[in-house]
C-alpha cells in the first residue's frame, strides 16, 4: 500500500484499539499460559499496542517475576499503554519488532494476535524469528498467535459495513493478493461531527508450515503447537493456532 509503514497501524488505530478489539481474544486464558510459559523469567511483549494483554500478565505476575516489556512502533500505542499502565508495570521500549530488540535476557518473547503478520514481507518476518533468538535466554521460548490462511489461491475484495450508529458509520474495504500472501485495507470512518477518517492496514500472512522454516532456521524448534491460548488442540480444521517455538 503506498505511503503504509511501520508506524501506519499503531498512530491509525492507538485512539479506538481498545474500544474496537478489547474482546478479541480471551486474555485470561493468554495470560495463564503466558505466566507458565516464562517460568518466571522476564517477558518481552512484540507489538504490544495499548498493553492489552502486557497489563494483565505484569499485574498477574507481580511479585513473582519481573516487569514485563514491551516493544511497539507506535508513540501513539505507548502513550495509550501508559495510560492504562500508571504504575509502569510494563516497561515500554519503541522500536520495530524486525530489530533491534531489548538486549534481555528474556525467557519468554510473545507476539499476540496476529500481530506478526505486520511486518508485510517475508524478509522481514525472518528477521524478528533471528532477532528474538538473540535476546532470548538458553532455552527461551517464542511464542506466536495467528490466524491459519485461507488456502484459496483467487484475488478477492470485500466492501462492508463493521458497524452503524446514529452519528457514525465505520465501512470495511479489503483486497486480498494470494500470490504475494498480502491482505490490505481501510476502515472509513464518517461521522457527523468529524468527517471523514482513513484507518489503514496492511499484512503479510504466513502458513503454520512457513513459520516453522523461519523458525528453525533462526535456531528454534517447535515445542507445541494448540489452537488456541487455552491449549484447545490444533487440528486441520483449525482456522488460529499458538505456536511455541523454543531455542535449541
Amino acid at each position: 500500500m503506498d505511503g503504509y509503514d511501520e508506524r501506519t497501524y499503531g498512530d491509525a488505530f492507538a485512539d479506538v484499539y481498545d474500544e474496537w478489539y478489547a474482546s478479541i481474544s480471551d486474555v485470561d486464558a493468554t495470560v495463564t499460559t503466558l505466566l507458565e510459559l516464562a517460568d518466571g523469567g522476564p517477558v518481552l511483549e512484540l507489538g504490544v499496542g495499548t498493553g492489552r494483554i502486557a497489563v494483565p500478565l505484569a499485574l498477574a505476575g507481580r511479585g513473582t517475576s519481573p516487569t514485563v516489556t514491551g516493544l511497539d512502533t507506535s508513540q501513539a500505542m505507548l502513550d495509550r499503554l501508559a495510560a492504562r499502565d500508571p504504575d509502569r508495570l510494563v516497561q515500554p521500549v519503541l522500536g520495530d519488532m524486525a530489530g533491534p530488540l531489548p538486549p534481555g535476557p528474556f525467557q519468554l518473547v510473545v507476539v499476540a494476535y496476529n500481530t506478526l503478520f505486520n511486518l508485510v514481507t517475508p524478509a522481514l518476518q525472518a528477521d524478528c524469528f533471528r532477532a528474538v533468538a538473540g535476546v532470548l535466554a538458553p532455552h527461551g521460548r517464542f511464542v506466536v498467535e495467528a490466524f491459519v490462511p485461507d488456502a484459496s489461491d483467487e484475488r478477492s475484495s470485500d466492501v462492508s459495513v463493521r458497524s452503524l450508529s446514529a452519528d457514525r458509520v465505520v465501512l470495511s474495504v479489503s483486497v486480498r493478493d494470494p500470490e504475494h500472501q498480502l491482505a490490505e485495507g481501510q476502515f472509513v470512518e464518517i461521522t457527523e461531527a468529524g468527517g471523514v477518517r482513513l484507518r489503514p492496514w496492511s499484512i503479510r500472512y504466513a502458513t503454520p508450515d512457513e513459520l516453522d522454516r523461519m523458525a528453525i532456521s533462526a535456531g528454534f524448534h517447535l515445542e507445541h503447537r494448540w489452537g488456541t491460548f487455552d491449549r484447545t488442540p490444533f487440528d486441520d480444521d483449525a482456522n488460529r493456532h499458538v505456536t511455541v517455538y523454543r531455542l535449541t
